[in-house]
C-alpha cells in the first residue's frame, strides 16, 4: 500500500511577505511535508543519541575512534565520487547570509565558491528564511539587483563565467522552523525547510546552468547523522527526477565527536560527498560543551589565544587533510574573519599579514581551499593558494601519509601554555552582548571589533564564561571567575554601550534583552545545548 499523501503544512504566526507564494508553492510545501514525515522521526532519535553520548563523555572524559567502524577506516578501496567541474577548484570560498546585497557581492567577489548561509550567519526570522530563498532563485534567473537607500550605490551581477559557485548551508538538525507546522502542530526541522525549498525550486535550474544543488552540512556530530542526510538526498533526487549523485555535500567538522568519525562521515555520503571543512569556533564550543565536567585539563584559554597552530588544533586539521585526500575529497580550511577598516590602514596592515600567514599555512599543509568573510580578503587568500596550486584545481594528490594522530591528540587541551585572562572574560562578554543584540534584530553576520562574527562566536563566548566560572579559574590579575564578576563586567559593558549610543538609540535596540540572555546561558547551572534555542524563542 502506498504512503498517504502528505497533508499541507500550516504557516503559523508569520506576517505575509512579498512574493512568498513563489517560494511556498503547494508542490514545494508538499515536498517539505514529505521530507518531514519520512525523516523527522529519525532526526529526533539522533538528537536523543547526542544526549546519550554527551552523558558517556561526562562519565569517561575521553573519546576514541569507533571500534564498530574500524573496517570502514581500514578499507583503502573506497573513494568519494569525483568532484563535478563547478566544485573542482575551491581555492577561495567566501561566506555570508543571503540578503540581496550580500548575494550580489558574494557572487561577484572573485571567490570560487560562495557559502550561501541560512545557518550561523543568518538569524532565522521568517523574512530571512523566505526572502533568502527568493534571492538565490532571482540570482540564478539573473533578475537580481540592489540599490542601497543610504548611499545610492547600485549593485548588479557580473557575467555568468565570473560568478562564484553557490554552496548553500541549511540550518543544523537541532533547530526547528516554528512558522511551518504539520497537522499535529509539530514544527518542521529548519534543516528540512531550508534544504527542501532550495532543492525543490533550484535543482533542475542549477543543472541547466552547468552546476548543481551543492550543500554545506553544519553541526554534524556523527556518521549516523551523515547517513540521515544521505537518505534525504537519495529520496529528494528521486522525487524531482534528477540522477543520483547530482547533490554534493561538504560536511563541516565543527564538533569534537565528528572529528573522530571523519572517514565514516565521508563513507556514508560517498556518492554525494565533496569534502570536509575545518570550522574553528564551533569546534572549540563543542569541546567545552562535551568536556565541561572534565576538570582543569579541559579548560580553554581566551578564544583568541587558541590559534590553529595549537597542538590539538594542528592534530585536527592535519587529520582532516589526510582523511579527505585518502578518500578523494576536498579539504577546506578555516575562516579569515577580519573586516578591513576604512579608517585605519595600520590595523589593516597587521591583520592582512596575519591572514596571509594563516592562508599560507593552510595551503602548505595540503588544504585545497579556505574561507574568508570579506571580499577584500579574497585576493590575499587567492595568492596564498595560487603559490602552491599554480594551475592545478586542488592538491588532492598530496596524501599527507606523514600525518599520524592518536585519539588523545585531538583532546590534548592542556598542551597549550596560554591561560584564561580577565581581559578574555571582558572580551567574551562584550562580543556576546553585541552579537546577541544584533541576532535578536534579525542580523546573523555582524562586524564587531573588526571581525565578522556569527552564531558560533556567541556560542564560544558564553561557553568560555560558563566554563571558567564552573572551573573556578583564577585569572592573571588574581581575580577569580565567578557569576558575580561576570554580572559586574556585563553591567559595565551595558553602561558603556548606552554611553556610546545615547539613550534613544540604546532604547531602540535589544541591549537589555541581549545582556539578560547572555547571562542566562552563561550562568545557569544547566548548560544549554545551543544558545540559539532560547534565543529563537525571543526572535520576532
Amino acid at each position: 500500500m502506498s504512503a498517504p499523501a502528505p497533508s499541507p503544512l500550516a504557516i503559523v504566526d508569520a506576517e505575509p511577505l512579498p512574493r512568498q507564494e513563489e517560494v511556498l508553492t503547494p508542490a514545494a510545501l508538499a515536498f517539505v511535508a514529505e521530507l518531514h514525515r519520512r525523516f523527522t522521526p529519525r532526526r529526533d532519535e539522533l538528537l536523543a543519541r547526542r544526549a546519550e553520548r554527551r552523558a558517556e563523555i561526562a562519565r569517561t572524559s575521553t573519546l576514541d575512534f569507533l571500534p564498530q567502524t574500524a573496517a570502514v577506516r581500514a578499507d583503502d578501496s573506497w573513494k568519494v565520487a569525483p568532484a563535478p567541474a563547478a566544485l573542482n577548484d575551491r581555492r577561495v570560498e567566501i561566506t555570508g547570509p543571503t540578503d540581496r546585497k550580500m548575494t550580489i557581492n558574494a557572487l561577484n567577489s572573485g571567490a570560487k565558491v560562495w557559502l550561501a548561509d541560512f545557518e550561523d550567519a543568518s538569524a532565522p526570522t521568517w523574512e530571512n528564511v523566505i526572502l533568502g530563498q527568493l534571492n538565490l532563485t532571482d540570482a540564478y534567473e539573473r533578475r537580481i539587483d540592489f540599490t542601497d537607500e543610504r548611499t545610492g550605490k547600485s549593485y548588479a551581477l557580473k557575467d555568468a563565467a565570473e560568478l562564484a559557485t553557490v554552496v548553500m548551508r541549511p540550518r543544523g538538525w537541532h533547530l526547528n522552523e516554528r512558522h511551518l507546522t504539520d497537522e499535529d502542530g509539530r514544527p518542521v526541522p529548519g534543516a528540512l525547510v531550508d534544504f527542501g525549498l532550495y532543492f525543490f525550486h533550484n535543482a533542475q535550474r542549477l543543472l541547466d546552468l552547468g552546476k548543481g544543488p551543492y550543500f554545506y552540512l553544519p553541526k554534524t556530530e556523527s556518521h549516523l547523522e551523515a547517513r540521515l542526510w544521505n537518505d534525504v538526498f537519495v529520496f529528494a533526487q528521486d522525487h524531482v527526477g534528477i540522477p543520483q549523485g547530482t547533490i554534493r555535500a561538504t560536511v563541516l567538522i565543527e564538533t569534537i565527536t565528528a572529528a573522530y568519525e571523519m572517514e565514516e562521515i565521508l563513507y556514508e555520503l560517498r556518492d554525494h560527498a565533496s569534502g570536509l571543512n575545518a570550522g574553528r569556533w564551533d569546534y572549540l564550543f563543542s569541546i567545552v560543551k562535551n568536556f565541561r565536567d572534565g576538570g582543569p585539563k579541559f579548560v580553554l584559554p581566551d578564544r583568541n589565544a587558541v590559534t590553529m597552530t595549537a597542538p590539538f588544533m594542528r592534530a585536527y586539521t592535519e587529520l582532516l587533510v589526510r582523511t579527505c585526500h585518502k578518500r578523494g575529497a576536498h579539504a577546506i580550511g578555516g575562516m579569515a574573519a577580519f573586516i578591513p577598516s576604512r579608517k585605519d590602514p595600520e590595523i589593516n596592515k597587521v591583520a592582512f599579514e596575519k591572514v596571509r600567514a594563516d592562508k599560507d599555512r593552510e595551503a602548505g599543509d595540503g588544504f585545497d581551499g579556505s574561507w574568508v568573510a570579506h571580499p577584500d580578503l579574497v585576493p590575499i587568500a587567492m595568492e596564498s593558494f595560487d603559490k602552491v596550486l599554480g594551475d592545478r584545481p586542488n592538491q588532492k594528490d598530496r596524501l599527507r601519509e606523514d600525518v599520524s594522530v592518536a585519539p588523545g591528540d585531538l583532546i590534548a587541551i592542556d598542551s597549550l601554555d596560554a591561560k584564561p585572562t580577565y581581559d578574555g572574560l571582558v572580551n567574551a562578554v562584550q562580543v556576546g552582548i553585541r552579537y546577541i543584540e544584533a541576532w535578536l534584530r534579525g542580523l546573523g553576520a555582524v562586524a564587531i571589533f573588526n571581525l565578522m562574527e556569527d552564531a558560533a562566536t556567541a556560542e564560544i563566548s558564553r561557553s568560555q564564561i560558563w566554563q571558567w566560572i564552573n572551573a573556578g579559574v583564577v585569572f592573571d590579575d588574581g581575580r577569580t571567575a565567578t557569576a558575580d564578576l561576570a554580572r559586574e563586567v556585563a553591567a559595565a559593558e551595558l553602561a558603556a554601550i548606552r554611553g556610546e549610543l545615547g539613550e534613544d538609540a540604546f532604547a531602540a535596540g535589544k541591549w537589555q534583552e541581549a545582556h539578560d540572555l547572555l547571562l542566562q546561558v552563561s550562568l545557569d547551572e544547566d548548560y544549554a545545548d545551543f544558545l540559539t534555542l532560547p534565543a529563537y524563542e525571543r526572535l520576532r
